[in-house]
């Protein structure tokens, strides 16, 4: 009986791999200007990245950020963020993504 248990909680853990198959590397370089902005990255999708942007700050930023996967052309989105919100940005690109470049510039509105 422990075998058939063992057995069964292993292709648990092997249904769960392909899950898990798409995390990639996310090297992200920003430039926030004196702006009390945090983030957090997501490796989404095999193509797909995500950040979240959080500002902290009392003053409202105007944030550009440039998702870059390799050849492909960046692909950039721009959002104002009051004071005390959050957003979420993402690019869905037509490869996989090996490593995704994040590049971050918010100044204040």
């Amino acid at each position: 009986m422990k075998k058939l248990f063992f057995s069964s909680s292993g292709v648990v853990l092997l249904a769960m791999l392909p899950l898990t198959a798409f995390a990639y590397p996310i090297d992200v370089q920003k430039e926030l200007n004196g702006l009390k902005i945090d983030y957090t990255t997501y490796a989404s999708d095999y193509d797909l990245g995500s950040i979240t942007l959080n500002n902290y700050g009392e003053t409202a930023a105007e944030c550009a950020v440039v998702f870059r996967n390799g050849p492909e052309s960046p692909k950039t989105r721009r959002i104002n963020l009051d004071a005390g919100k959050s957003a979420d940005l993402s690019a869905k690109f037509n490869r996989k993504i090996i490593k995704l470049y994040i590049s971050m510039t918010c100044k204040p509105k």
